[in-house]
């Protein structure tokens, strides 16, 4: 399969994400998780991409330290270039040999610079340095150095923990300062809610009139968020819709081109290859795009690139087709298996009062079992749902008949009556939802492979103005195009 737009190296699975932009091209470092056992330490990888779409290994960038090194573990960084040419990068070290006094692997900051072109790196031992006084020493990690114009220094934000308070709101971005990106001071914390376990991968940047904070929530929610300021020292302003996507995608950080924002972040496997597999941490790269409004509040969307490779059209469901049932359900489906990789675009015209409506996704031929993507005018949300969902016995308690949806897999959005769009980019076991191209809920669907697609309505009236699939031009469908659908309740 070919996954463009999307990125996993063969045998091992993508972490954390550090980008970084010079002339055109995206270099994107990542965590190389081999999940081998016993543990031989983390590297970092490096791929390289013009196009978003397809990328390039450069092959391994910063090796494990080694058994015994203060970086057997090489995590989350950045990167930036300096005055002279000179790339540095900042990153976390970590062995789990060797903790501090609370029992915990130790945690420090490390550097590594290129006169090259990012091609090698040579470490700073010297350089090391752990959590300052008053933070726990097994957090400190995802060095973010960024330079401050205004006060003429270069800062560095650090996840961090505080050493006192409840155990679940010691959560800080901690933050250093430098003149000469080689000794670091303590300075103020940067953010500091005592909200969270800890606000993992933090950045910021500029757009326009505003700066942005964006961090992921390393507690219960697993997500990343963002903040808004008109000053880079704040106050923080929470908008009314603060993620980026849902559970499955973490750990985004951003790079900007040619004024336009991409956050590069990675959608989580599940283990065992299930629909019901635990989250696991890493997973495969997607590339999101985001866009600002005009009150400064972010959308998000998959990017035009992405769209772009589907180009080859497949079934469609009639535009014009009204599914009517005021106090029932009514689905259309297509006549034939949708391809395994397809962008479908469903535009519907909902009308008051509707409790829901949505599309349809490997779906059964009388529409029944398959996934669903689910918008909830009522309820203000996009969930991600399934039937049957898990089966371990013949009553309906037993087949989770009483939970509703994938409850880690729902998204806030506004859904007054009128036109609303639903976006869908389906290749091999990722899905990526978009509603009214600005709240992007991503998953993995696995335990289907192949089925019809269709769209349906539960208690109210909708209009599909259009429904168009795409495959790409290069991936034969399983099936081909049909003027036939199967019609259930549609008038």
């Amino acid at each position: 399969m070919d996954q463009r737009g999307f990125y996993k190296p063969d045998g091992a699975w993508v972490g954390d994400v550090i980008p970084w932009h010079e002339d055109g091209v995206f270099h994107l470092f990542y965590l190389h998780e081999s999940r081998r056992l016993p543990k031989d330490g983390m590297p970092w990888h490096h791929v390289v991409t013009e196009n978003l779409v397809d990328f390039d290994s450069a092959g391994e960038a910063l090796a494990s330290g080694g058994p015994s090194a203060a970086d057997f573990n090489v995590y989350t960084g950045s990167v930036v270039l300096d005055a002279s040419g000179t790339h540095h990068v900042f990153y976390t070290g970590q062995n789990p040999s060797d903790r501090g006094e609370d029992g915990q692997p130790v945690q420090v900051v490390m550097h590594a610079t290129s006169r090259d072109g990012m091609s090698s790196w040579q470490r700073h031992d010297l350089d090391t340095f752990g959590a300052t006084a008053g933070y726990e020493s097994a957090d400190w990690r995802d060095p973010f150095v960024f330079w401050d114009d205004e006060d003429q220094l270069w800062r560095m934000l650090i996840t961090a923990r505080h050493t006192h308070g409840p155990s679940r709101r010691r959560g800080v971005i901690a933050q250093c300062i430098s003149r000469d990106l080689s000794g670091w001071e303590p300075a103020p914390p940067f953010w500091d809610p005592r909200r969270y376990i800890a606000h993992e991968c933090p950045e910021v940047f500029q757009l326009g009139d505003w700066w942005y904070l964006v961090y992921s929530e390393f507690s219960d929610a697993f997500t990343t968020r963002y903040r808004m300021s008109r000053s880079l020292h704040g106050p923080w302003i929470v908008p009314e819709h603060d993620t980026l996507d849902g559970r499955a995608y973490y750990a985004a950080k951003s790079a900007e081109r040619d004024g336009r924002r991409y956050f590069f972040g990675w959608i989580a496997s599940r283990e065992g290859s299930l629909d019901d597999g635990a989250w696991q941490w890493a997973g495969t790269l997607s590339v999101l795009e985001a866009e600002q409004r005009e009150d400064g509040t972010l959308a998000f969307h998959p990017t035009t690139a992405l769209r772009e490779t589907f180009t080859q059209p497949v079934e469609e469901i009639c535009a014009g087709t009204t599914l009517h049932a005021p106090d029932g359900y009514a689905d259309v489906v297509t006549s034939m298996d949708a391809p395994s990789s397809f962008r479908l675009v469903a535009r519907f015209k909902i009308t008051e009062h509707t409790s829901e409506c949505g599309v349809l996704l490997r779906a059964s031929a009388d529409g029944g079992e398959g996934y669903a993507l689910r918008l909830e005018p009522k309820r203000g949300r996009l969930v991600f749902d399934r039937w049957p969902r898990r089966a371990t016995g013949t009553e309906q308690w037993q087949i989770s008949g009483d939970v509703p949806f994938a409850i880690e897999l729902e998204r806030p959005c506004l859904l007054g009556p009128g036109e609303h769009e639903l976006e869908v980019i389906v290749d091999g076991n990722i899905c990526i939802a978009t509603v009214d191209n600005a709240t992007v809920l991503s998953t993995r669907i696995y335990d289907r492979p192949a089925g019809r697609i269709g769209a349906f309505v539960g208690e109210g009236i909708v209009t599909v103005e259009e429904f168009s699939v795409s495959s790409r031009a290069d991936h034969d469908p399983l099936s081909e195009p049909s003027a036939n659908t199967r019609f259930a309740v549609a008038t």
